[in-house]
């Protein structure tokens, strides 16, 4: 089954079994055409009783009149599984909208049943890069880069951004999957899921590697990522949805009002 099915098989999951709330609001930040800012890089999805959930704002040129067009008053009292049964395909929109649809649900569901993720531990900890190893990096984590290297480690960034390789042309950097197989770790943004590449990129790992997913967005059950291969998941979830909403809205820092997460294959019991 591919990571896209097992997300939406564990949204069915949920849909049977608690009473999902309808969205109570949607946040869109606005679009700009030379990138997105870093205070603008999110959208949100609030449902009625204060579960919450994100999404990288990852919009092409192509869609960019579709996205501006979105209303999110046409978006209020609908049901977030209906977003969430889109996401797998081709749409942009539809992506972003199902990937914080998964992350709202997700976030009601703990909340329902008490259920507390560890929130303690650093994922990126967990991949204990020392000397020796070689480390794959995909998507460019700028603030990661110079602490790697000083572990001694080997690395190798895998980005497909023509724009970012580039720019960064002194960095081990290429577009060029296949290197992953020489990797010992690995460690992939969170994007990759809501742009469908991941499925790629692990099938481009090495059986043995050691491979974390991290990044705002993952915010849902790790369990269709444990299914694909994945060992380390290292996410956020929001805490306080209305100081999240009013920092969003004047572009300030999220501080305070996101919890990070982290689940580990090796001791994570399930969802069910």
């Amino acid at each position: 089954m591919s990571l896209s099915g097992r997300l939406q098989e564990m949204i069915e999951y949920f849909a049977a079994r608690f009473a999902i709330p309808r969205i109570a609001g949607v946040f869109l930040p606005s679009l700009h055409d030379d990138g997105q800012p870093g205070d603008e890089q999110f959208m949100a999805l609030f449902l009625e009783g204060g579960a919450t959930g994100i999404s990288f704002v990852m919009i092409p040129p192509e869609a960019a009149g579709d996205y501006r067009a979105l209303s999110s008053e046409s978006l209020v009292g609908r049901a977030p599984q209906e977003l969430a049964r889109a996401f797998g395909g081709d749409d942009p929109i539809a992506q972003m909208l199902g990937m914080a649809s998964i992350n709202a649900i997700c976030q009601h569901v703990m909340n329902e049943t008490g259920y507390q993720p560890d929130v303690m531990t650093d994922s990126l900890g967990l991949l204990a890069m020392e000397k020796g190893d070689e480390v794959g990096m995909v998507g460019l984590f700028s603030g990661l880069v110079a602490s790697i290297q000083e572990t001694g480690a080997e690395l190798v960034i895998i980005e497909m951004d023509e724009r970012l390789i580039a720019e960064n042309q002194a960095l081990p950097i290429t577009a060029d999957t296949a290197q992953l197989g020489a990797c010992n770790k690995v460690l992939v943004t969170g994007t990759t899921v809501l742009n469908n590449t991941l499925e790629n990129v692990l099938a481009h790992c090495a059986p043995d590697a050691l491979v974390s997913v991290v990044g705002p967005t993952v915010g849902y059950f790790p369990d269709p990522l444990f299914a694909c291969g994945v060992d380390i998941v290292g996410g956020r979830v929001v805490t306080d949805s209305e100081a999240f909403l009013q920092r969003l809205t004047r572009r300030e820092r999220l501080t305070g009002t996101t919890q990070r997460t982290c689940f580990q294959k090796a001791t994570y019991q399930g969802f069910k």
